[in-house]
């Protein structure tokens, strides 16, 4: 079993910055991808961004590429979310997941955080 607990959001005006991060504890020496994933009201979960646990490989959806940065601390088992630039579209609870494996070449994330509210005002 993994745990995650997200922080870092809140209520930022357009054009602002935020960090959301995430903790793992249990069993992360099987972690495999860790990612970040978000639901605006009225829509699909989508996802934002993910990072390879071994090797630091960073992946990231079009939407954010530029203004997101996903980092990952081996050390201490967090995962951070870098946001800058952010826009009105970007208002959505944000997940925390972990993955354990790739399944036909994709994380399959067995693990979610709560989720942690971003709000961008313009």
């Amino acid at each position: 079993q993994v745990q995650l607990v997200e922080s870092g959001g809140g209520l930022v005006q357009a054009g602002g910055s935020l960090r959301l991060s995430c903790a793992a504890s249990g069993r992360t020496f099987s972690l495999n991808t860790m990612g970040w994933f978000r639901q605006a009201p009225g829509k699909e979960r989508e996802y934002v961004a993910s990072v390879r646990w071994s090797g630091g490989t960073t992946y990231y959806a079009d939407f954010v590429k530029g203004r997101f940065t996903i980092s990952r601390d081996n050390a201490k088992t967090t995962v951070s979310l870098q946001m800058s630039s952010l826009n009105t579209e970007d208002t959505a609870v944000y997940y925390c997941a972990a993955a354990q494996s790739i399944v036909a070449g994709r994380p399959k994330y067995d693990y979610w955080g709560q989720g942690t509210q971003v709000t961008v005002s313009s």
